[in-house]
């Protein structure tokens, strides 16, 4: 009599049923280009001063990037939705890899001179103008069904994680083997990543199909925009709020931990507390649905006005770290929220070029923020000019809740009309028509996550 066989114990699925293929694999993307991107910025500042550079040197640097990555985002938007988005995000990704692999060789080779380094940058700007539409577009076709928000949550952990760790490991590789090495490295992330979303499964996207004109597609975008007064009103929202923290984080924040804190160590554990802040929101965002998307989100942005308040005082610096860690965690909120609300009301079609939108919302009156905060401080005082900033965050966070959309948008569990990833499964139901993020610090996820929405 044969022996009855043991019960196979179930085979629990590598990843779970909302981790479809195309997620997880710009996902996968997104964290090593976080950890190439994050150390890079802190090697092309050096790189810059050990070839005898200035400060304004590497604020030119840093401009070249930033002037072409504002003048094409509405352009790169309107390719994303007229090209296939993957490769959109492929070519954008090669183009960053040659571009930061020839600043890496410059450095290691000989002394690269400004208009050099200046140049490569403005390539890497003008490639990531193209990228960063199309790959939120692309991350919010993605998921499917009512665990899209958990989802969205995942990835900007993944993506707030490499960006802490990727900063650390690039400062020691600086100090260790050099800023050439690091932008090298960066330059190899692009290519690792560029591979893996060529690997996209496209299978069940809607077909992109080229418009009337580029003029025509950005009106159309410009349109689906303009319509909606949660959208428009919230883009406008963080024209300024990104503009505020930024001249609070870059300008006054460094000169007040100088003055009163102690100097740069207690600056830079203030900023790792607002990371650590950033992973800890997301993963509460994993387990919490809020009913109400965009009062949610609306909320936790008055809490982004505490930063500058607590440097007008100025407190302590264990005091500081704690509001930024705080801080971290409502920016997630909102970028969560803010993502999941683009997921479900905007058409899939329209996604590449609402994004555009709201991303050069979120960044073009950056520069001209840090260019005034040293006069506005020369003519008001600092801590004037910072609880100005605070108060601008409360006094247009406020204004955005009296529009009612914004108050009334509901979370609808299961979404609305839009394609499958069709390795998630029927199961996950239609993907509802829809990074970020964040306004963000400009990395290659960016989207509302400097100010900090997100990609």
């Amino acid at each position: 009599m044969p022996l009855p066989r043991p019960a196979r114990r179930p085979v629990r699925p590598a990843r779970p049923a909302w981790a479809g293929r195309n997620y997880t694999l710009l996902t996968a993307a997104a964290v090593v280009t976080g950890l190439g991107s994050s150390g890079a910025l802190i090697a092309a500042a050096f790189a810059v001063l050990e070839t005898g550079g200035s400060g304004t040197d590497v604020g030119l640097v840093a401009a070249a990037r930033t002037v072409p990555l504002v003048l094409f985002l509405l352009v790169g938007g309107a390719v994303a939705d007229r090209l296939p988005r993957h490769r959109v995000m492929v070519t954008a990704n090669i183009l960053n890899c040659l571009s930061q692999g020839a600043f890496g060789v410059l450095v290691l080779t000989g002394e690269p001179g400004l208009w050099q380094m200046m140049l490569l940058s403005a390539l890497g700007g003008t490639g990531h103008a193209f990228f960063a539409p199309a790959a939120e577009g692309m991350l919010l076709s993605s998921v499917s069904g009512e665990q899209a928000g958990r989802a969205f949550a995942f990835f900007r952990m993944g993506v707030n994680g490499a960006n802490i760790g990727g900063a650390a490991l690039g400062g020691a590789l600086v100090a260790s083997v050099g800023p050439g090495w690091v932008l090298v490295l960066d330059g190899a992330a692009f290519a690792v990543a560029a591979a893996l979303r060529a690997f996209l499964d496209l299978r069940g996207m809607s077909e992109r199909t080229p418009g009337r004109g580029l003029l025509s597609d950005l009106r159309e975008g410009w349109r689906e925009v303009s319509g909606r007064p949660w959208l428009w009103s919230v883009v406008l929202q963080f024209a300024v709020v990104n503009a505020v923290i930024a001249a609070a984080e870059a300008v006054y924040g460094p000169l007040v931990a100088e003055e009163h804190l102690g100097g740069a160590r207690p600056w830079g554990l203030a900023l790792a507390a607002l990371g650590a802040g950033t992973v800890l929101g997301a993963l509460l965002m994993t387990r919490w649905k809020p009913r109400r998307l965009l009062l949610t989100g609306a909320l936790s942005v008055f809490v982004l006005a505490l930063p500058s308040a607590a440097l007008a005082v100025p407190v302590s610096a264990p005091v500081l770290s704690g509001v930024m860690f705080v801080t971290g965690i409502s920016i997630e909120i909102f970028g969560v929220t803010w993502m999941m609300a683009l997921h479900q009301e905007i058409p899939e079609e329209k996604l590449s070029r609402v994004s555009s939108y709201d991303m050069f919302g979120s960044l073009a009156m950056v520069p001209v923020a840090v260019a005034l905060a040293g006069p506005v401080a020369g003519v008001f005082g600092r801590s004037a000019a910072l609880w100005g900033c605070s108060a601008l965050i409360v006094l247009l966070t406020a204004a955005v809740l009296t529009v009612p959309d914004v108050r009334r948008l509901t979370r609808r569990e299961h979404g609305g009309p839009g394609p499958v990833d069709v390795l998630a499964g029927p199961a996950a139901g239609p993907v509802p028509a829809v990074p970020a993020p964040a306004p963000r610090t400009v990395t290659e996820n960016s989207g509302k996550n400097g100010g900090r929405r997100p990609g």
